[in-house]
């Protein structure tokens, strides 16, 4: 799983469909957060949305490339969170759902 955080709707919905439909990911779920953070010397308090990219682990390279030229933040949050274990069923989906890590949609 990858995370990272726009700082409107209108932008997670596009990055969740883009990532979607190119098939880096399987299934992005998008929620309101609020971020509290140090920039540039100057705390901040944000309204954010957390954008959680279900993926395989040998895509990271990928979506991190595709998170970086689509996202509007200059330094975007991209962390690859570990899945260690999941339903069989669900990570068979996840799998089927999703291109193979050489870069083609299957």
């Amino acid at each position: 799983m990858v995370m990272t955080a726009v700082d409107s709707e209108a932008a997670a919905e596009v990055l969740a469909q883009q990532l979607v439909e190119t098939r880096l990911a399987a299934c992005v779920q998008v929620m309101p957060v609020k971020s509290f953070y140090v920039w540039q010397g100057e705390r901040r308090r944000e309204a954010e949305y957390l954008l959680l990219v279900k993926t395989r682990a040998a895509l990271y390279a990928q979506v991190e490339s595709f998170i970086l030229a689509h996202h509007p933040y200059e330094t975007p949050e991209i962390l690859q969170v570990p899945v260690t274990a999941g339903a069989s069923a669900y990570l068979q989906w996840l799998g089927a759902s999703t291109r193979e890590a050489g870069g083609q949609a299957l």
